[in-house]
């Protein structure tokens, strides 16, 4: 696929440079050998077969895409994926990806975490990838827990969460994975719920389209230290008045019979929830995910009740277009060989500009 950019963005699109895969592929070539060992009804399982079943989908060599994870239990996903990958260190995924997505343009680079891995230890990782805008898929399964290390609270705790290590109820404000990547000035930002396997695998299609980096929030059940965490969202019944699907161009309602809509208050400018009437139809929001400013997909990512997650809009809350980081590397480093010539690291190394440490 030959490599087109926008003048003056930097902008590519996305996966040009990765080499097609030679035949049809299916969800069995992206199955690896080893056993997958999770909890027995863990939300993991779900991801797992939806990112399976959709790799097919991007028609690349197994051996040009790469899973990059850290520490938890969504960190074990790289043994279970029939491509390269790696397991690495506690919220630094990220900033591996971030090198090798950089070095090796030629790679599908994807990154697995979840909300005590991405949002604790490795939070500065994760928005500086997000503000470079590196080409990279971000996958944050977030369950509101932590799970390997059985049962503490982690950073998108409700508060008041009662844990092995919060006995009388967590005291910390969660953070909102979506608001924050969008206050990281992310140029895609997504939520689905890893039961839903249809909404899944069309916020990974949009994601893998997505020149820059990706953030995809999953809502994924913990059912044994934290099970229920999103059943108003699951319940048939309840998700249809709880849910909001965010669809571009689309008036954002919703509810039995879409008897419900987002509008704006004239009074405070902010979003909220009304009964659709012949009245205020008109004021219904259109959903405007490619809109230059964050001012709306910030709002929309607040909507929610953080306790009972009453009003939850999923789907793809932000997708524009940003300079691409590693296109612009390339960029700079072919200028530098044009205007300098190939650098002589030995040259570099044994130059004037050095130190001697003696011991």
């Amino acid at each position: 696929m030959a490599e087109t950019s926008t003048e003056g963005t930097g902008t590519i699109e996305a996966l040009s440079l990765v080499p097609k895969a030679e035949g049809r592929q299916s969800m069995k070539d992206f199955k690896s050998d080893q056993e997958v060992r999770w909890c027995p009804g863990c939300g993991d399982y779900a991801v797992l077969a939806a990112v399976q079943g959709f790799m097919p989908e991007l028609g690349l060599a197994k051996e040009n895409i790469v899973f990059v994870s850290g520490i938890g239990c969504s960190s074990r996903f790289p043994y279970y994926m029939n491509t390269y990958g790696m397991h690495s260190i506690h919220g630094r995924a990220p900033a591996i990806a971030t090198g090798l997505a950089t070095s090796r343009r030629d790679l599908s680079v994807w990154v697995v975490t979840g909300d005590g891995d991405a949002l604790s230890i490795g939070g500065n990782h994760l928005i500086h990838a997000l503000r470079r805008n590196v080409n990279l898929k971000i996958l944050l399964f977030n369950n509101r827990i932590y799970g390997l290390t059985k049962g503490q609270y982690s950073p998108t705790s409700e508060v008041g969460k009662i844990t092995k290590s919060t006995p009388m109820g967590s005291l910390d404000a969660p953070f909102n994975p979506v608001s924050l990547a969008i206050g990281a000035e992310a140029s895609f930002v997504a939520r689905t719920v890893d039961s839903d396997r249809k909404h899944l695998t069309e916020v990974l299609r949009q994601a893998a389209a997505h020149p820059g980096t990706a953030l995809v929030e999953i809502y994924q059940n913990c059912n044994i230290f934290n099970d229920g965490a999103f059943e108003v969202l699951k319940d048939r019944q309840q998700a249809e008045e709880a849910v909001i699907r965010l669809e571009h161009g689309e008036p954002i309602r919703f509810g039995h019979g879409k008897t419900k809509g987002v509008v704006r208050d004239r009074a405070t400018g902010d979003l909220k929830v009304v009964t659709v009437t012949p009245e205020n139809e008109a004021e219904i929001l259109v959903h405007d995910a490619r809109s230059a400013s964050p001012t709306t997909a910030f709002a929309l990512s607040r909507l929610a009740d953080p306790d009972t997650l009453h009003h939850t809009p999923i789907g793809v809350f932000r997708s524009v277009d940003r300079p691409v980081y590693d296109t612009q590397m390339a960029d700079q480093l072919d200028t530098a060989v044009e205007q300098h010539g190939k650098g002589d690291l030995a040259a570099l190394l044994a130059g004037g500009d050095t130190w001697t440490v003696i011991g």
